[in-house]
């Protein structure tokens, strides 16, 4: 009798979730970008990185959400070339969608955040490193999953710095990411105590390396143009990824080559295997058929986080989980072995940099011994101190 009781009763509480599911619809808004040239043989083009990272934090949340009666959907759009965001926030906003992850570039993203209805949603930048906007061009409906290029530098310096590497050659692109990535490392040396003995463009156009005698151009041009004197380590600014991969062997001395090549720092590898991050990768290989790059586990982390917020708030209400992911009771796990958050002063999510080889993780920042008051990762980016962003 007690025990048909206990029955009823807990059917009674479980009753208004099963008949009344709270549904909460996500929007994923990308763009289509023309993938980059591969440079090996072994380089596949990759067309769906971010929305496949969408994906899969959509199916955990709905994983965690049934026990609560909570449901989750993705709105997908993705933006031709040339099309502006206007069109897509103004049909998410008829659908009432609240959070959005914006899978765009900078200026794609500032366009989303100032179109008309995106005052009444939360965007989560899961592409654009750029610290801009994280300081002066922050906006108060944005939030940041992808780590600032700032952040990525910090975790670089600190790991060189920790293994007495301060002597660094900096070789910069042409590009205007790979400006903004030098700008970034010229910070973060000053920060940490390394010196940048010497600063120089890479202006040499090496020949096709998969070209027959290809090699034989750039192991003529790369030791030249690294033949500058001693140094502890080569730093490159490459993220059009055009030199950097060819440098590993052919410069002058016999050095590491680190930054956008060779050891990265990165939010997100295929090498990473701890703190549970094998079953992360293993559920992402099974759906999408590749490794999780950086773009997927940033896209990935804004779905979560808004599972996260809706589950420990028993509510899919759209200001209550904004302001509770903004504020202290917030932390997600992200399999990087410390609970993530976002800062108070500029949006960005607070998280450990891996630094990374090619095939193994070398080691992950803040290192040992850099300390912070309230936490170590704060040493990883634009401190409060240092922010001119203005909501």
């Amino acid at each position: 009798m007690k025990m048909a009781l206990a029955v009823l009763i807990l059917l009674a509480i479980a009753a208004p979730g099963l008949t009344e599911p709270q549904t909460m619809v996500i929007g994923y808004l990308g763009q289509r970008r023309k993938p980059p040239p591969p440079l090996g043989p072994r380089d596949e083009a990759v067309t769906d990185d971010g929305l496949q990272g969408a994906r899969l934090g959509i199916a955990d949340d709905a994983g965690t959400g049934r026990f609560l009666g909570q449901q989750f959907r993705l709105q997908e759009k993705v933006l031709s070339p040339g099309e502006e965001p206007d069109g897509a926030v103004k049909e998410f906003a008829a659908e009432g969608i609240s959070f959005v992850i914006a899978d765009l570039d900078a200026a794609q993203l500032l366009k989303a955040s100032a179109a008309p209805g995106a005052e009444r949603m939360l965007l989560f930048n899961s592409r654009a490193p750029d610290d801009r906007l994280r300081q002066d061009e922050c906006r108060i409906n944005v939030l940041h999953t992808i780590p600032s290029r700032a952040m990525l530098a910090d975790g670089l310096a600190q790991y060189l710095v920790w293994k007495r590497w301060r002597h660094w050659f900096l070789l910069v692109g042409p590009h205007s990411g790979d400006q903004a990535m030098a700008v970034a490392f010229r910070r973060a040396a000053a920060r940490f105590g390394a010196d940048i003995a010497f600063d120089h463009p890479w202006t040499f156009r090496p020949a096709e390396g998969r070209a027959d005698t290809g090699h034989v151009t750039l192991q003529t041009e790369i030791p030249a143009a690294t033949q500058v004197g001693d140094y502890d380590v080569l730093v490159v600014a490459d993220e059009a990824d055009e030199f950097g991969e060819y440098l590993e062997g052919r410069t002058a001395l016999p050095r590491m080559v680190v930054g956008t090549q060779e050891v990265v720092a990165t939010g997100w590898s295929p090498v990473n295997e701890e703190w549970g991050a094998t079953q992360l990768q293993d559920r992402f290989r099974k759906q999408a058929g590749r490794w999780m790059l950086p773009s997927d586990y940033a896209a990935w982390l804004g779905v979560r986080s808004v599972g996260e917020a809706a589950t420990r708030l028993h509510s899919v209400d759209p200001l209550a989980i904004s302001k509770y992911l903004r504020g202290d009771d917030f932390l997600l796990s992200g399999f990087k072995g410390q609970g993530l958050s976002f800062r108070p002063w500029d949006g960005q999510m607070r998280q450990p940099v891996l630094i990374a080889g090619s095939r193994l993780l070398v080691s992950i920042s803040p290192q040992p011994g850099f300390l912070h008051q309230r936490t170590p990762l704060d040493t990883l980016g634009i401190d409060v101190e240092e922010s001119t962003c203005k909501f």
